[in-house]
């Protein structure tokens, strides 16, 4: 491309410039600009036409430029500009929901006619989505020219904690994900109780070890945050203690297996005592046990009450 010397050059080869006598060749690239360049210099310079109205034009786009630049009106004017020419935004596909509805996972877009999908943030779409209770984690992915594909992870319920008159679902580390108002999620544990959901995962893990036991519970109560009882499908309250649960249920799961021992018309059934069973029966069954004992005794029987 280059020689470092040359012979004397003809100027009329090189445009009229007596600038380009040094014996220096010029890139090809280079030639024509420098040309004109000289010929600017020498005054020999013809401007193309319409030059002048071309450089206003571009000023004018310069200044408007660094105008939306200056008061921060870039992303909207792209968005606009991109919507109006084919990538607005118009299919929006969402999977993995079961919990949370298409409505409120549309509702954190802040949507409207002329959203452009070149103009969508979407991390800020996937945060904003994320803040949904249900939702673990979600992917964002624009489809051009105007669909966007949004994949949902949703939090794994394990249990309906109730406290106080309010149930709300928790994940089995203890958090609460939402109060509860869909019957699908009924057939959960429910857990009752201050301090309950954080520790109802390990006890209920305990409990199912005895299977049979287990298919009966309908609550699992924790007391003074320090023990646990369960509430069978008849009504019966097995009182655990605070140590040894899992001997306590052993215990009873072969009473009740050897004599149907939870079945005997009783309320609750206390194991916090290691050397005996307290059984609390029910009134009428404990009136047929007194009157038992009175007819032992040789006891007249107790009138009965008046209406």
């Amino acid at each position: 491309m280059f020689a470092l010397r040359s012979g004397p050059v003809n100027r009329a080869r090189m445009g009229g410039t007596g600038a380009l006598t040094s014996g220096i060749v010029i890139p090809r690239l280079l030639r024509r600009p420098t040309r004109a360049l000289m010929r600017l210099m020498s005054g020999d310079y013809q401007p193309p036409r319409f030059a002048g109205t071309t450089l206003l034009a571009g000023f004018f786009t310069a200044t408007a430029l660094y105008g939306m630049a200056l008061g921060g009106h870039t992303s909207s004017v792209v968005t606009t500009v991109t919507a109006r020419t084919g990538f607005a935004l118009s299919d929006i596909r969402v999977s993995g929901n079961v919990e949370t509805s298409e409505i409120d996972v549309l509702g954190q877009l802040d949507l409207s006619g002329f959203t452009s999908l070149m103009g969508l943030d979407v991390d800020k779409v996937r945060g904003d989505i994320e803040m949904l209770p249900w939702i673990s984690s979600a992917r964002v992915r624009k489809v051009y020219p105007s669909a966007l594909d949004i994949s949902i992870t949703e939090r794994e319920p394990f249990a309906i904690w109730q406290h106080g008159e309010a149930l709300s679902v928790v994940q089995a580390d203890g958090r609460v994900i939402a109060p509860f108002r869909n019957r699908r999620n009924a057939r959960l544990p429910l857990v009752i109780g201050s301090g309950a959901p954080e520790r109802a995962a390990d006890f209920i893990d305990t409990v199912a070890r005895f299977p049979t036991l287990a298919a009966r519970v309908n609550a699992y109560i924790l007391i003074a945050k320090r023990r646990w009882d369960i509430r069978l499908d008849n009504g019966v309250t097995v009182k655990l203690p605070e140590h040894g649960v899992s001997d306590a249920l052993a215990e009873i799961t072969n009473l009740d297996r050897q004599q149907a021992f939870l079945s005997r018309g009783m309320t609750a059934v206390d194991m916090r005592l290691t050397d005996r069973i307290v059984v609390e029966l029910r009134e009428d069954e404990a009136e047929v046990l007194r009157a038992a004992a009175r007819e032992k005794l040789g006891m007249p029987k107790m009138p009965g009450r008046r209406t």
